[in-house]
């Protein structure tokens, strides 16, 4: 058996969940067995696995499940991540102040919208778009070319 097998299976056996703060952000993830996860006929459910993880950490933790393929609850949750219930994702922290939540795709956005897209040019040079706060806006960088020998 090769090792990507052997991830690849790992992959498949295990859920992860998130314990979630009074202000439902992320402070822990952790990864359970799915045996932890499923009743007596092996279906998973995620109140089963809260259940081990209140078990496991204290019956006054509040957990939620996140996938690592982003299948559930729009990505997966990192540390630093707030569990919206209205919108049932979690949303990482802005970052910018003056960025706004996009409440359809659970994304931060800037108040001037997405980067303008690169030229060729611009992605031949590696340019890149790097948001401004104080300016609030895009600014073109370009990196120095790399030195010939």
């Amino acid at each position: 058996m090769q090792t990507t097998d052997l991830i690849n299976k790992e992959d498949r056996t295990l859920a992860h969940f998130c314990q979630l703060d009074e202000n439902n952000v992320v402070t822990q993830v952790i990864v359970v067995a799915n045996e932890d996860t499923s009743d007596a006929n092996g279906v998973e459910a995620e109140e089963i696995g809260v259940a081990f993880c209140k078990k496991l950490l204290g019956a006054d933790t509040n957990w939620k499940q996140t996938s690592y393929n982003n299948n559930m609850r729009v990505r997966y949750a990192g540390i630093g991540y707030s569990f919206s219930e209205e919108l049932n994702a979690f949303i990482p922290p802005s970052p910018f102040p003056s960025w706004v939540l996009d409440n359809a795709t659970a994304d931060w956005i800037s108040p001037v919208g997405p980067a303008p897209t690169l030229t060729e040019a611009q992605t031949d040079a590696r340019s890149y778009y790097r948001w401004d706060e104080e300016a609030g806006s895009w600014e073109l960088e370009t990196p120095p070319a790399p030195e010939e020998e």
